[in-house]
């Protein structure tokens, strides 16, 4: 699916940095820019190279200027906020369209004068082209003018004041770092022109650094007569030898529709979905293997957002070699019953401080293998499912254990083992030690998976189904509320315990059940009627005395509201799967969910085009916060499209 957006759309300057596109390279690298070709952040970039898989980033290529001149005509193409807005570039209002498929596509019409600006970005490299279609309709020659400004610093940075860059033929060196270019157009080296004072509003809005830095020492020039329409382009990247921009085109786009093709999906939506999937996939060059980026701009792989991904993003999409390989490398990191929440990077130890990452890699394995019948993995996975069972009866990191009365506790202190992890200094908001509810649901799930392993790989007589038993027992004694008509959230002793979160809907959505049928209907009823919206579930009951309507400001203000009411994406997978196991995947229910999905085709036009954001404010939630584009937002929504088919 084409996305079109007009002058509607970016009416003013601060509209047309609402929306956003996202390229990657499946190194860890990528490209994104406002849909007016400006950067709203200072993580955006035209070109993001990767230097080491996935997460050694520099920022090289910034952003770009661009100047058209044409008789009486002489204006910005390109759009940039300076601190002082009297002095920002206005090329948005110039710009009659911007689309997006495979890639951006900018239009631009001045003055008897279009120009059509593309950009690609390269599977596999750190090579990014960029295309200027100009099409001269007027009396006069019409020259372009483009300068990248750059920055060759690490993802997040701010260059020196001092930083210089050297220019050579069809080279650029900065700070130790080379950046090869071909172009066809006149490049020329120009005094250098240090750039201050850029004006990020999304990172304003975020409590971020507001405020950025680029250089520039060369400028490509490119003219079209009257009546002639011809095409500039420009190629770069971190290897001498570069492709051209077409190539690098058929690549992108073969890349894209192989993902949409595989997954095999009828709606147009799911397949938009399955390509966005593909964008989290990366490289990793420690355990040369791929892994699931989290989010962009912002995040790594973790262990536990690669596993509640993995499932929607790789086996209903059809990956499945790359599904085994991710599950592969977990098998190799498993230590002391405990999978990695981040991995190795350069001589640091992986960090394993997740109570839920190793559950769900036994409920991943066993997704596996429904679908593929491959039982010589699971063979193969065995043992390391075992242990981690064996470690969380006994105890392992984090005060990680089974309680006597079959449950899972965890944490302790200034832990942070779940996904409402957050730590503000010596707060901790959502400390949830004790027993988690989803944690405890991931528990027997595991239990059960692993007596049905047991049968059929292992001739060792473990009692996994006994515990499943007693976990079952003690789980709708402890955690059901029978006056909210729900689940608590966590066992802890505490007020917390009470309070109505998303976390209950999994104990539902799982494959087997740990409620009574009447029980599980309630607790959908009750997430719908007090956490749903159309694009993800509120972290809290707004009821709650806690609960915090807005996402934004100082980081103290993000953390302490990050999990206290925000809307999340990725837990309206859970929801949809509950209500249409708790309705017998019933015709009725499944058209009912088809037509509540279609709230996620706005969603894809807003933010990240073409993808789904990590949260939205809990009050009213319009515009996607975050990391704008979320793997497992993508994954569990994908899994509802699979449980439509």
């Amino acid at each position: 699916m084409k996305f079109t957006y007009g002058k509607q759309d970016f009416k003013t300057f601060e509209r047309g940095e609402e929306n956003c596109y996202l390229m990657v390279n499946g190194l860890g690298g990528f490209s994104s820019l406002s849909m007016t070709g400006s950067c709203s952040r200072n993580d955006q970039a035209v070109l993001m190279a990767c230097l080491r898989s996935p997460n050694n980033r520099y920022n090289m290529i910034h952003r770009l200027e661009e100047r058209l001149v044409a008789g009486d005509t002489r204006c910005f193409l390109s759009s940039q906020d300076y601190q002082d807005h009297d002095k920002r570039e206005d090329g948005y209002l110039k710009q009659s369209r911007f689309t997006y498929e495979d890639y951006p596509c900018f239009t631009y019409e001045t003055g008897g004068v279009e120009v059509v600006r593309t950009i690609v970005l390269a599977p596999g490299e750190n090579t990014v082209g960029i295309s200027y279609r100009i099409r001269n309709r007027s009396e006069y020659p019409a020259t372009l003018t483009v300068q990248p400004q750059m920055q060759f610093v690490p993802k997040g940075e701010r260059m020196s004041r001092t930083q210089r860059f050297t220019y050579s033929e069809g080279k650029i060196n900065s700070n130790g770092l080379d950046l090869y270019f071909v172009t066809n157009g006149r490049a020329k080296e120009i005094p250098y022109r240090f750039c201050e004072t850029l004006y990020y509003s999304s990172d304003v809005a975020d409590g971020k650094m507001s405020l950025g830095r680029c250089g520039a020492n060369h400028e490509i020039s490119f003219t079209a007569v009257p009546g002639e329409t011809k095409t500039l382009n420009m190629v770069y990247g971190t290897r001498q030898k570069l492709p051209s921009v077409e190539e690098i085109e058929k690549q992108l786009v073969g890349w894209r529709k192989s993902w949409r093709e595989r997954a095999g999906f009828a709606e147009k939506n799911a397949q938009i979905l399955a390509a966005a999937a593909g964008q989290f996939i990366s490289a990793r060059e420690s355990t040369q293997k791929s892994t699931i980026l989290a989010g962009f701009p912002f995040f790594e792989d973790w262990g536990r957002d690669t596993m509640i991904a993995l499932p929607g993003c790789c086996l209903c999409t059809g990956q499945y070699e790359l599904a085994k390989e991710i599950l592969e490398t977990f098998i190799a990191y498993c230590k002391d019953g405990l999978m990695p929440n981040l991995f190795p990077e350069g001589g640091q130890d992986p960090m394993y401080n997740t109570v839920d990452a190793a559950l769900l890699f036994i409920l991943a394995v066993y997704e596996y293998e429904k679908r593929t019948g491959d039982t010589c993995f699971v063979k193969q996975a065995y043992p390391v499912m075992e242990s981690i069972i064996e470690h969380y009866l006994k105890g392992t990191g984090f005060g990680i254990h089974m309680d006597s009365d079959g449950l899972i506790m965890a944490g302790g202190g200034y832990d942070q083992v779940t996904w409402m992890d957050v730590r503000v200094e010596d707060i901790l908001p959502t400390p949830r030690h004790g027993k988690p509810v989803e944690v405890n649901a991931y528990w027997y799930n595991a239990l059960r998976i692993m007596e049905e392993f047991q049968k059929r790989f292992s001739e060792a007589d473990k009692d996994y189904g006994e515990l499943a038993d007693q976990a079952a027992s003690s789980f709708a004694d402890s955690f059901w509320n029978e006056e909210a008509g729900c689940l608590k959230d966590v066992i802890s002793g505490t007020e917390a315990d009470n309070q109505i979160r998303c976390n209950q809907i999994w104990a539902v959505s799982l494959p087997f059940s740990l409620l009574s049928d009447e029980q599980e209907r309630r607790v959908v009823e009750t997430v719908y009627r007090k956490l749903y919206t159309p694009y993800g579930l509120r972290t809290l009951d707004p009821e709650d005395k806690e609960f915090r309507p807005f996402y934004g400001g100082a980081q103290l203000d993000r953390d302490l509201s990050y999990h206290q009411g925000t809307v999340w994406t990725f837990p309206l997978g859970g929801y949809y799967l509950a209500y249409l196991k708790v309705n017998g995947y019933s015709e009725e229910a499944k058209t009912y969910v088809r037509e509540q999905l279609q709230s996620i085709e706005p969603a894809l036009r807003e933010g990240c085009v073409g993808q789904l954001p990590e949260i939205y404010d809990g009050g009213n939630p319009v515009s996607s916060k975050g990391c704008f584009a979320q793997a497992w937002s993508v994954g569990e929504i994908l899994r509802v499209y699979d449980a439509l088919r």
